[in-house]
């Protein structure tokens, strides 16, 4: 996360709260059973925080692997100076097999035909993967119709391939009140892990993600792939209203920007692009250098709603692609310069990312994924 860079210098940035994000990672810890290592899913943008700024924080933290999308993201890791063991959870094309031996990175293998090219792949290096399996997702993954293939495949790789994990992934593991699927999902792997190990495999096992280790822990296996709790947000309300009395989650991101221009407008001027708010009254304004472009979400037009001086300001109009227009007739003394809180606490007020979403109409995994990965990080706490 970048130090070199003074806030004072730019229109927008993110804060990182090193703090809470250390308290999240000892919340799953203790939840967790002591032979289960702990994955910190940092994949496309790590939920807002920036994949490149949070895994060097993390990795300091101690976690045991992460969890990436793309060869691409986890090459750009090792460079970076990661090297706590990485899985691309994504799919990988053959053509980049060889990279990831070269870097040392586990990939997911989920189909015959990457297995088949898996097998046809002469390198000197051993490549390690996880074999995913598909017990209920219906998305990535080997049914168990292929599960006999999968392994004559496997060892057709010979030792050139190392099945280093097996896993799969809950479609329904937010309600902790309907459970019959997700055991139906839990069942459905460990009938799977029986039959690899019955090969002779021994491979780390794991399904559990944020949802599944509060809600599931007869799954917890060998690691656990936790993203959205690291960063302090809930998977579902659902899952919410059954913990919240018990574990605290601190969210460790806040998104700021500032007032670019203040002006004061006559009742009845129309505000942004096609003018679709009037005034109703003589109102200060403020403009803000954020819009769509930085994940600020168009559907907030008219109705989002930002913190300027611990006081909230209406987001007026249309969201443009770069900026957005505030009313400023609430809070006094507002001039350019001031900060504005996006997401993230000021004073005595906070906007939360699930307020931001809900206004949105969107989720808050959708809205912090989509906040800009250019965007400056700084550490706090």
């Amino acid at each position: 996360m970048s130090r070199a860079v003074d806030r004072r210098s730019l229109r927008t940035w993110v804060d990182i709260d090193r703090t809470a994000l250390a308290h999240n990672v000892l919340t799953f810890r203790c939840l967790l059973p002591l032979n289960c290592r702990l994955m910190a899913i940092c994949k496309s943008n790590a939920y807002g925080h920036g994949l490149y700024d949070l895994a060097p924080a993390l990795q300091e933290m101690d976690v045991d692997w992460f969890g990436v999308d793309s060869i691409v993201e986890a090459a750009t890791l090792r460079e970076k100076g990661i090297r706590k063991p990485i899985l691309v959870l994504g799919y990988t094309l053959p053509s980049r097999f060889a990279e990831a031996a070269r870097h040392t990175v586990s990939l997911t293998i989920s189909n015959l035909e990457n297995l088949r090219a898996l097998a046809a792949v002469r390198s000197r290096r051993r490549l390690r993967v996880h074999l995913k399996f598909d017990t209920g997702m219906h998305r990535q993954g080997f049914l168990p119709s292929q599960w006999e293939a999968a392994l004559g495949l496997v060892r057709k790789c010979g030792r050139r391939v190392e099945v280093e994990g097996i896993y799969t992934h809950f479609a329904s593991a937010k309600d902790p009140v309907q459970r019959e699927y997700t055991e139906q999902q839990i069942g459905e792997f460990e009938r799977a892990v029986a039959r690899f190990r019955e090969a002779g495999l021994s491979p780390i096992r794991h399904a559990n993600a944020t949802a599944g280790v509060l809600n599931y822990p007869q799954a917890a296996y060998d690691l656990a792939r936790v993203g959205i709790g690291l960063m302090g947000y809930w998977p579902s309300s659902a899952t919410k209203r059954a913990w919240d009395t018990r574990i605290v989650l601190k969210p460790a991101l806040a998104w700021r920007t500032i007032i670019s221009e203040v002006k004061t407008l006559r009742k009845g001027m129309g505000i942004g692009y096609d003018l679709t708010e009037t005034l109703k009254r003589r109102s200060p304004i403020g403009v803000c250098p954020i819009g769509y472009w930085h994940g600020f979400p168009r559907s907030l037009s008219c109705v989002g709603e930002v913190l300027v001086r611990g006081r909230r300001a209406k987001v007026l109009g249309a969201v443009s692609m770069d900026m957005i227009v505030i009313d400023l007739s609430q809070v006094e003394g507002a001039r350019v310069g001031d900060v504005v809180t996006v997401i993230g606490r000021d004073g005595r007020e906070e906007i939360t990312a699930y307020e931001v979403a809900g206004r949105a109409g969107v989720s808050h995994y959708e809205l912090l994924t989509r906040l800009n990965p250019l965007i400056q990080k700084f550490t706090t706490g």
